[in-house]
């Protein structure tokens, strides 16, 4: 139940998230958001500043955080704020849920079912390589839980 649960939550942010792809429409101009949109608005670091309640140092400080990539959210949210914008904060996949779920089983359950193959290759057991794929789902099927996928090996 609690698979089909959370199967039917990842197809969700899947879709969700399938509008902002591909993320390098989203990367940030080399000087960073903070300092573009101010240009753009033509406010001086002084005048962000103010309507952030901090010095003109401060600001440029910011903006160089935000360009380095050790910005606190809290703190770049105040300055969007302050620019009346919206932080838009998300973490995008690389691919779907879903694929990232199944290659991370698949790669768990070929590494277990090699290391028994190779045993059982050492003590003239070998298996029919033909039925590894079989193998292999079978293995995920069975053995595998949605937690399990995690757990560092």
């Amino acid at each position: 139940m609690k698979n089909d649960i959370r199967k039917r939550g990842r197809l969700r942010l899947d879709e969700r998230l399938r509008v902002l792809q591909p993320i390098e429409q989203f990367k940030a101009p080399p000087k960073g958001w903070v300092r573009a949109l101010r240009d753009a608005l033509g406010m001086t670091g002084a005048q962000l500043g103010t309507r952030i309640g901090v010095r003109p140092q401060t600001v440029e400080a910011i903006e160089k955080s935000e360009a380095a990539g050790t910005i606190q959210l809290n703190t770049l949210r105040r300055a969007a704020e302050a620019m009346d914008c919206t932080l838009v904060y998300a973490l995008v996949p690389n691919s779907s849920l879903g694929a990232v779920i199944e290659a991370r089983a698949r790669k768990i359950a070929t590494r277990e079912l090699q290391r028994v193959a190779h045993t059982m290759r050492l003590e003239a057991q070998g298996t029919d390589e033909a039925d590894f794929e079989s193998r292999v789902q079978a293995y995920i099927r069975d053995r595998l839980s949605e937690r399990d996928l995690w757990n560092e090996t």
